[in-house]
């Protein structure tokens, strides 16, 4: 049946159910079609149209994933015009709240593969793919998604994520191939975190729906390969999607879910990751002590981790994130709380910057802008709006919406502070960016 599914033989689909028991007169009734339309397709009429497969998916009870009907922001745009009965767009709290019990039940080992798996089980259009695969086609994978990473770290989401779906698209077709169970386990994988950066390059140019999808899927391919890391690194992302999006609460649980995956992975840097960004989140709800504490803890996983023996996805945090980490709380803390914090987060930060080279330059522009801010909370205008107008510069260069938004409290900062000549300066570049970026 998912074969047919997938395909999109409805007659196929119709056969399957009368072989089942179910009735011409129950398919007809439960998909809106006459029992002639019924029995023509029975016959082998082919069903095409984007909004009679849209029905047959919502009477039957399939998943649209499973008939390559789930779609992201640019795909809605070209069919809304042909689907008759739109469903009302749900509240971001209600997708929030879905994504989360789909998360618990992957992170959990629970039966996700139902009715109710959710918008997120994306099918990319199908490309011609190996009939059997090996090892190298899995490297290849895993060559590209290592590839296109670099590309996200140095020129942003928007450099790139056409590209990640376009790989994805034929690398998701190489699941169907004949496979030892070693190459399809690694195939998973793989393909999980392809999955992975393609949600974090959607969230970049602010994709929150095409994120979840890709997030969601890159969950189960990562349980199914028996990644325990990878399921950590994949929450604490979705995690972070909320973290920008001003949900901490959210973020928590989902960075909770990490916990256990990470945990289970008994790696102390995947740990040590999810307790920074659950500090970032404490932060936010402006709750010092809790926040303290957990960055105390991600100073002590990550002093006991593995650096070496720690697998891909989670070795992107060295020391010079960690650095970053602290800064970036300690900014939030000094807004949100206290601004002596900025004492703390300066010097962190100013670590991190001097040690990230081109290639991460968006990383670098993101704590150029935190510690400008510091300053200026700090007083020292005329140095925080140095850093600022050198931040603003590095932006320019990004294809990432994130960019924009991280940048908000230097703008607000500096806007406050327009009496200055040289804040005034930093204020009028900053809302030149903002306005070309619009």
């Amino acid at each position: 049946m998912r074969a047919a599914l997938a395909a999109r033989e409805i007659s196929q689909v119709y056969r399957l159910l009368r072989k089942h028991g179910i009735s011409q007169r129950q398919i007809a009734a439960q998909t809106g079609q006459s029992q002639s339309e019924v029995s023509e397709i029975l016959k082998g009429r082919q069903v095409m149209a984007y909004d009679v497969l849209a029905r047959i998916a919502a009477g039957l009870g399939v998943p649209r994933g499973y008939m390559g009907l789930a779609y992201d922001e640019e795909t809605r745009v070209r069919v809304v015009a042909t689907v008759d009965d739109q469903t009302p767009e749900e509240a971001e709290s209600v997708k929030r709240r879905k994504f989360l019990a789909h998360a618990a039940a992957v992170t959990m080992g629970a039966n996700v593969f139902g009715a109710d798996s959710g918008p997120w089980v994306s099918n990319p259009i199908q490309t011609p793919a190996p009939g059997r695969i090996g090892m190298t086609d899995v490297r290849q994978v895993e060559a590209a998604t290592r590839a296109l990473r670099s590309l996200d770290y140095q020129y942003g989401g928007g450099s790139c994520r056409d590209a990640v779906i376009a790989q994805l698209s034929w690398g998701q077709q190489m699941l169907g191939a004949s496979a030892t169970d070693v190459v399809k386990q690694r195939l998973h994988v793989a393909l999980a975190d392809l999955h992975n950066l393609a949600g974090w390059t959607s969230f970049d140019i602010g994709l929150l729906d095409s994120a979840r999808n890709h997030f969601g899927k890159g969950l189960e391919l990562a349980k199914e390969g028996r990644s325990e890391p990878l399921v950590a690194n994949i929450l604490y992302r979705m995690g972070r999607v909320y973290l920008h999006n001003g949900a901490p609460n959210d973020a928590l649980k989902i960075f909770s879910l990490g916990q256990i995956a990470a945990q289970n992975s008994g790696s102390e840097l995947a740990v040590a990751v999810l307790c920074a960004n659950e500090a970032w989140a404490y932060a936010m709800m402006g709750q010092r002590e809790q926040t303290m504490k957990l960055l105390g803890r991600t100073r002590d996983e990550f002093a006991r981790a593995d650096l070496d023996g720690a697998e891909t996805w989670v070795k992107f945090f060295t020391e010079t994130d960690v650095h970053a980490m602290i800064g970036t709380v300690h900014t939030v803390l000094a807004q949100e709380v206290d601004t002596k914090h900025t004492k703390y987060a300066i010097p962190a930060l100013q670590r991190a910057i001097d040690a990230y080279g081109d290639d991460m330059a968006r990383s670098k522009t993101f704590n150029l802008s935190a510690l400008a801010t510091n300053h200026l909370i700090e007083g020292d205008i005329d140095h925080g709006s140095k850093v600022g107008r050198t931040a603003v510069e590095l932006a320019e260069n990004l294809t990432s919406g994130r960019a924009k938004d991280r940048m908000r409290p230097l703008k607000d900062e500096a806007d406050k502070r327009r009496n200055n000549s040289q804040a005034r300066e930093l204020s009028d570049a900053l809302n030149k960016y903002f306005d070309t970026e619009a």
